[in-house]
């Protein structure tokens, strides 16, 4: 597949699949109902890539006033907001207290809290960030649509083997985001291999082998080309590895290799 420069530096990849394509359409006939009847109009939770589809999407539409909130600053999933001039609204957006009873040094994980609410019946659109508290083992702060709420609240009992009980939160969120250690490396060219290497600190030739074994994505869209240029902003899924972003470009080395910025999610 072949983008501009200035396409993928915006960190936009045109749709995939016809999911993604939908995503694009549902942001479009919410811009377009918001427009004509002047009332604001919201999506459910959006993960980075569906994102970057939505603001395609206002790109094409026209439409310079959409933003977007997760419920808190730093906030990864998030809710497309559509709020012409004029009209009034607030992002249906709850914050759930999650308690597990006698839970210790092995709390539960973000899985278990996210697996326990979206087994409640949900869609994954109506779940967002959520924040287990590392000073409160057993705890968490779960970011959900208003309208779920309710649900959440009445019938989750456990998660995993812990017996657990949720209700509203309004105070303020007392569990900061983890802090994101930035690292530094230097790669001969920006290469989907090349940047994969250093981000795994691994060969080049073992960069290389997990691209062809399909483990690789970029911006949540398969790459299968070690050749494949990569931009200021991509996000690297490595399947079974973990998942990077390239934070930045430097300069060059004496050495006449490129400095680049990245940090592991």
């Amino acid at each position: 597949m072949a983008y501009s420069s200035d396409e993928r530096q915006r960190g936009y990849i045109p749709p995939q699949n016809d999911q993604e394509r939908l995503v694009m359409r549902r942001a479009q006939d919410l811009c377009r109902i918001a427009e004509n009847r002047g009332v604001a109009r919201y999506s459910g939770f959006l993960s980075d890539r569906e994102q970057s589809l939505a603001k395609a999407a206002m790109n094409q539409a026209g439409c310079t006033w959409a933003a977007f909130e997760g419920g808190y600053p730093a906030a990864e999933r998030k809710l497309l907001c559509l709020e012409p001039a004029g009209a009034s609204g607030e992002p249906p957006i709850c914050c759930v207290l999650i308690r597990c009873a006698g839970a210790g040094s092995d709390a539960p994980a973000h899985k278990d809290y996210l697996g326990s609410v979206l087994g409640l019946g949900l869609e994954r659109e109506c779940v967002g960030d959520i924040l287990p508290d590392p000073d409160a083992p057993g705890t968490a702060y779960a970011f959900v649509l208003e309208r779920v709420a309710p649900l959440i609240c009445d019938e989750l009992t456990s998660v995993g083997r812990w017996t657990a009980r949720a209700e509203r939160f309004e105070g303020q969120l007392p569990v900061q985001p983890a802090q994101r250690e930035s690292k530094t490396a230097t790669v001969s060219s920006l290469r989907a291999d090349a940047v994969l290497a250093a981000m795994l600190r691994c060969s080049r030739g073992q960069a290389e082998a997990l691209v062809q074994g399909g483990r690789l994505e970029i911006n949540h869209v398969p790459v299968t080309s070690a050749h494949a240029a990569v931009y200021e902003g991509d996000v690297f899924t490595v399947r079974g590895m973990g998942r990077f972003k390239l934070e930045a470009l430097g300069g060059k080395s004496r050495k006449d290799r490129l400095f680049i910025q990245y940090f592991q999610y």
